[in-house]
């Protein structure tokens, strides 16, 4: 069960990058075609601020898939923790069974 939640997890992240992918080329790109007037310091900044987009989405997604993946680290140590604490509480105490005289 839990395997088809991280495949709808990781599905839907893989989703949102490439639709936000699709965005960030759709604005980027200028539907008017380009004067040949332009100076070239102006297309350069242009790439410049396509360039510092794309690096911040990919910052984001990696912040953003790194949090995923210690919570589902965390999730499982502390799953992890709560099922030996199950079986230490049925664990059988030879000891106690001795003092009460309940075993030879």
């Amino acid at each position: 069960m839990m395997e088809i939640s991280n495949r709808r997890s990781l599905g839907f992240l893989l989703l949102f990058t490439l639709i936000s992918a699709q965005f960030l080329s759709g604005f980027s790109e200028d539907s008017k075609p380009q004067k040949e007037t332009k100076t070239d310091a102006h297309s350069s900044s242009s790439s410049m601020s396509r360039s510092t987009i794309l690096i911040l989405c990919m910052a984001v997604a990696a912040v953003v898939g790194l949090s995923f993946f210690l919570f589902r680290l965390w999730q499982k140590k502390k799953r992890e923790e709560q099922y030996a604490r199950l079986l230490k509480l049925f664990e059988e105490d030879d000891e106690l069974e001795l003092e009460l005289g309940l075993r030879d």
